[in-house]
């Protein structure tokens, strides 16, 4: 089996499986005040000062499904038996569907794009999982079935701190932005079953929203068997905060991460998450 997995730029990786040649990232353009930027050419940091200077707010735009043809003919002429396609979910972006059809274009190739229901570095945590598993050599079946279970079994719960950054994308009324902001309300957002984010809860006060965090991590994650992730967007106090909480109470394998540029578009600036995902077997 030779096997190449195809990502986008809302996953995010450790620095040594960024330069694999069986490891291809698709970009997801983003826009700002008419100009298109694309997220592997900044870091996170340079993102976040965009953001806080533009005046309009950041728009994302799918990536080419063109872009994903050719490279599948590509990897095809280069020996390639078997691809996994691991995407923002369909729950965010429409990428998913308009690409699924490629999955039977091509004769003697195994083309595979499961649902993920998850982004940034959880996503990313699965993708490393594949590669490891490949590196391992294990078979596609065993990889796919790693995969699925590490979904099935992975979770995240993300705080907004600022309910500008929604508003400004559409996914909030000014009116409930104003309600919101007088009423100093803290969203807290999850995946849903079919990979949409929804509204978990809201919470009153900043330092409520971070102690029902804790919370949620204590109870969806296992110090054992999960791997935790404290991902933030400028916000880098809380995320010492829910660090520290993490490691007191018996986690081993926890890592602080920045959004990459597409999350952070999303969730603006400000934002902080828990993630877990079952540590690699």
């Amino acid at each position: 089996m030779k096997l190449a997995i195809i990502t986008d730029t809302s996953a995010d990786f450790a620095e040594q499986y960024k330069n694999r040649d069986d490891l291809i990232i698709l970009e997801i353009p983003i826009s700002i005040e008419g100009k298109e930027y694309q997220p592997s050419e900044m870091t996170h940091q340079e993102w976040y000062k965009l953001m806080r200077e533009t005046s309009e707010v950041p728009k994302t735009s799918q990536p080419s499904v063109l872009e994903l043809e050719e490279i599948l003919k590509k990897l095809k002429h280069e020996g390639y038996t078997h691809v996994l396609g691991i995407f923002l979910s369909s729950g965010i972006s429409g990428f998913f569907q308009n690409a699924f059809y490629l999955q039977d274009e091509f004769e003697d190739m195994v083309v595979k794009f499961p649902e993920t229901f998850i982004t940034s570095s959880p996503l990313g945590y699965m993708i490393e999982t594949a590669l490891d598993a490949a590196d391992a050599g294990k078979s596609f079946e065993e990889i796919v079935e790693q995969f699925e279970y590490q979904r099935e079994h992975d979770n995240a719960f993300m705080l907004v701190d600022d309910l500008h950054w929604l508003a400004k994308g559409g996914r909030l009324s000014r009116g409930g932005e104003l309600l919101g902001t007088l009423l100093n309300i803290k969203p807290i957002l999850q995946f849903s079953e079919d990979g949409k984010v929804v509204v978990y809860d809201k919470v009153r006060t900043s330092k409520k929203a971070i102690s029902e965090l804790k919370k949620l991590m204590l109870a969806n994650s296992n110090p054992e068997t999960h791997k935790v992730y404290v991902l933030h967007a400028d916000a880098e106090e809380r995320a010492e905060e829910l660090y520290d909480f993490a490691k007191k109470h018996g986690y081993d394998d926890v890592e602080i991460v920045t959004f990459g540029p597409v999350i952070a578009t999303h969730l603006g600036l400000g934002a902080i998450a828990y993630g877990f995902s079952p540590k690699k077997g």
